[in-house]
């Protein structure tokens, strides 16, 4: 089976399409599977841009709207993750994955489904520390924080996902696994991304949650985005026993979706002949989902997940042969995923624009029939019950302080401003938050390569074999960087370059000079995409 890989396409859906039908009138090569590795931009209508992290005038509407609408329709089954420039509130309504236009489906923050035999998983959004132990208690509309930690991942996501025991053939998330650059050509990496050197030496750069994922599920292939550049590594991973087989992991990071960009790229993959060319649920997921259905948190309140420290009378939410039967014995043993997409929301109408729409938290019937099915916690719904149960309690509150302020005589008059700051945290609101998070302060796309014209021949191949310890240290050998240049000579994998793309790059921008050493080094960085970006607005 021919899987298309492709990294973030910031909504351009008419292009990424355009490329692969491009791959098969001049190489007769037709995928039959289309993963994106997030910035999908599933962008509906006017109120969908205000909720993406992005500057205002970064907010164009792309051609997602119109596979929304019908007016188009996917030439190809295409199942994505959400990135860190998303419309969060049109993804939020999905929290555990859903069509989001015919033929285009959402993993949710973290989802496991199959396709021809092929088992695919993936985690949304980037990491984060300050949200990582925080429930998803966000939704529209979102103020100036939750409009990013919306899309931050949580531990509850990543402590799902190691529940699983069975094999797991490709995996995608947003931002690298933190480490993943010592297991590539690293110094090919640093030529193309000098400005990323600090944060690879001091291992900082990447996610540790992904990190954690990596060691435990160990996935055939693992597909990342985010940064910007293709980079390839090859890890193999320490066994558990002598009884145990070696697993090693092909990761592959895909480039942006720009003119003169490899940002697909196209890959061959044993799957189940007898298998039907359904999109399915994946048994062992729904089970996990089901068996950790009592650990949602829809609150901001931090918290850990259940271990073994003494402190938890369970902490294994692993299943077994007996769950997943269940949940087989549920669905008959059809497993096809329904194709139940339904409109939540007006589309763009580029003959009525709507400025001045606000967007407003939606209960999706593809959710509401899931959780129903699968007897599981409409996260949404609970986000709304949370809210009104709080504002009732705000009410009495209210009613019992004029009560004892009128006893004394000293009721003061209400106030005009809204005085609610649940939403605000300590940090500076005038700050430009991005710098803070690190990776995340692209608001829009990433760097440019120096030479547009000549993009750097980095292919997907996995010569360089190294172990992987299990906390993922670093390597103090850096010797074997050199042999990593066998990377671009084997070639595992057929890459498209789309050179008929228009798109207009767009800029990270800079923050507040005053924080601390974190800011100065990402406001270096942003000097080097600035620079990069300027080179590319002169082609």
């Amino acid at each position: 089976m021919k899987v298309a890989v492709a990294g973030c396409c910031h909504g351009a859906l008419d292009k990424m399409y355009e490329t692969l039908e491009l791959l098969q009138r001049r190489h007769n090569v037709r995928p039959d599977l289309l993963l994106c590795c997030g910035d999908f931009q599933a962008v509906r209508n006017e109120a969908d841009l205000r909720c993406m992290a992005v500057p205002a005038k970064y907010r164009h509407m792309q051609t997602f709207y119109r596979y929304y609408s019908g007016e188009k329709k996917a030439p190809v089954l295409t199942v994505f993750i959400g990135g860190n420039h998303e419309a969060s509130n049109h993804l939020q309504e999905l929290p555990y994955g859903g069509w989001v236009a015919p033929n285009i489906y959402y993993l949710g923050y973290a989802g496991v489904v199959r396709f021809r035999g092929v088992r695919i998983g993936g985690i949304s959004g980037i990491f984060k520390s300050h949200d990582y132990r925080k429930g998803h208690f966000e939704c529209p509309p979102y103020n100036q924080q939750t409009i990013r930690s919306a899309y931050h991942v949580r531990n509850i996501e990543v402590f799902k996902l190691k529940q699983l025991k069975c094999p797991i053939d490709i995996f995608m998330s947003h931002d690298w696994p933190r480490s993943i650059y010592h297991y590539g050509n690293k110094n090919q990496l640093l030529k193309m991304k000098s400005f990323f050197r600090q944060e690879v030496e001091s291992n900082t750069l990447g996610s540790p949650a992904a990190s954690e994922l990596l060691q435990h599920l160990k996935p055939t292939y693992w597909f990342s985005a985010h940064l910007h550049v293709k980079f390839a590594a090859f890890m193999q991973h320490q066994t558990n026993s002598k009884e145990e087989l070696p697993k090693a992991t092909k990761f592959l990071a895909l480039d942006k979706c720009l003119p003169h960009r490899d940002f697909l790229q196209i890959i061959d993959v044993e799957h189940d002949p007898s298998a039907g060319d359904s999109l399915e649920y994946d048994a062992e997921w729904i089970a996990v989902l089901k068996a950790t259905n009592s650990l949602i948190n829809v609150t901001q309140t931090s918290w850990n997940m259940p271990e073994n420290n003494g402190l938890h009378a369970k902490w294994d939410y692993s299943v077994t042969e007996e769950a997943i039967k269940e949940v087989l014995e549920e669905l008959n043993h059809n497993l096809k995923i329904p194709c139940n997409f339904t409109l939540t929301a007006a589309c763009y109408d580029p003959s009525k624009p709507q400025k001045k729409v606000e967007p407003v938290h939606t209960i999706n019937p593809q959710t509401t029939e899931f959780c129903a099915q699968f007897g599981l916690t409409d996260i949404n719904d609970r986000i709304q019950q949370t809210k009104e149960e709080g504002s009732v309690r705000g009410e009495h509150e209210e009613e019992e302080e004029e009560e004892e302020m009128d006893s004394i005589g000293s009721a003061e008059e209400p106030s005009e401003y809204n005085t609610d700051n649940s939403g605000f945290s300590s940090i500076n609101p005038d700050e430009i938050m991005l710098d803070e998070e690190g990776g995340d302060e692209d608001l829009s796309t990433c760097s440019v390569d120096p030479s547009p014209d000549h993009p750097p021949d980095f292919s997907a191949s996995f010569s360089d074999i190294r172990i992987m310890p299990d906390s993922m240290a670093v390597s103090s050998d850096d010797a074997m960087d050199s042999t990593n240049e066998e990377l671009e000579k084997s070639g595992v994998s057929k890459q498209v370059e789309e050179k008929s793309l228009n798109e207009r790059p767009l800029k990270r921008i800079g923050g507040n000079e005053n924080g601390n050493s974190g800011i100065k080094k990402i406001k270096r960085r942003n000097q080097a995409i600035y620079a990069a970006e300027d080179e590319d607005k002169t082609e």
